[in-house]
């Protein structure tokens, strides 16, 4: 059982639920340390002067709001600390929305509620199957790492989820980003809109999230790997692709009838997958 890095209560009217909070997601990014260039020295950052490059202690350094114009307010560590939220110990449900209300730009990190200790599994199973029924998501706020921070709880498989929010007001509007980008009215022939119907249906699937892979850092690692075995690279020019310019139509029907064959083939191929399988029963056993 992984350690919680958070634990307290879920509250929802005069009901009280011990849960744990845990990591839903590992970032598996690939990082880097920088090194002098031929040795295997690591290169360390300095807090520095901007205006004469001396290095500056850290108990010297005060936090400043940029105000413009080169003009800083200062606010020391105590004032902050005076305004900071109080630790709290609850995730109270002050709401509970429609499950496909909430746009999911909003959402910010993922974690894991799960019940803490036999007497929470009860109130804690009635709830996720409460809210399952219903598809409703409960809105709630809650102190965490100094923080408070909006959070929706969501029925998952089997588990609670808590998803860190943004506010409104951290949200862009994409109108005033975009203008009048948005606000253009297109109109479509008849033909358009079936075909590009018709493309979305015949690449429609079921939601598998072990087909998508990070191709990317899979390709990493492998040149980590042959750089640590001694190989030699070679690199390749990378020749950099134009768009080409294409007619709408004539492009949705193409990828249409592309579509379609993958489709087929794909079915060919699990049909003939599935004929080995049954010919050969220790085989399906092993898959």
């Amino acid at each position: 059982m992984p350690r919680p890095i958070w634990t307290g209560s879920l509250s929802f009217g005069l009901v009280n639920v011990p849960v744990g909070l845990y990591s839903a997601a590992e970032d598996k990014t690939i990082h880097f340390n920088q090194l002098h260039s031929g040795t295997a020295e690591r290169v360390k950052n300095k807090r520095v002067s901007s205006s004469t490059g001396e290095e500056i202690d850290y108990s010297k350094i005060v936090k400043g709001y940029d105000l413009g114009g080169g003009e800083y307010v200062v606010v020391t560590r105590e004032e902050i600390e005076s305004i900071e939220p109080s630790r709290s110990k609850t995730i109270e449900i002050s709401d509970f929305v429609d499950l496909d209300r909430i746009d999911p730009v909003y959402y910010k990190s993922t974690y894991y509620l799960a019940p803490q200790g036999p007497t929470a599994e009860k109130p804690y199973a009635l709830l996720l199957e409460a809210m399952r029924e219903s598809n409703k998501i409960g809105v709630a706020s809650f102190v965490f790492h100094s923080k408070q921070h909006l959070v929706a709880v969501r029925p998952g498989d089997g588990v609670l989820v808590l998803e860190t929010m943004y506010y409104d007001d951290e949200i862009k509007d994409p109108r005033q980003l975009f203008g009048d980008l948005l606000g253009e009215e297109m109109s479509f022939s008849d033909r358009e809109m079936a075909a590009a119907k018709l493309l979305v249906d015949s690449m429609a699937a079921e939601w598998d999230p072990s087909l998508y892979k990070d191709n990317y850092r899979e390709k990493l690692l492998e040149l980590i790997e042959r750089k640590a075995r001694g190989e030699t690279i070679t690199l390749e020019p990378v020749a950099e692709e134009k768009a080409p310019v294409v007619d709408l139509l004539a492009a949705l029907e193409k990828s249409v009838e592309k579509a379609i064959e993958h489709r087929a083939e794909t079915a060919a191929s699990d049909a003939a997958a599935a004929a080995v399988d049954e010919s050969n029963p220790a085989r399906a056993r092993a898959s």
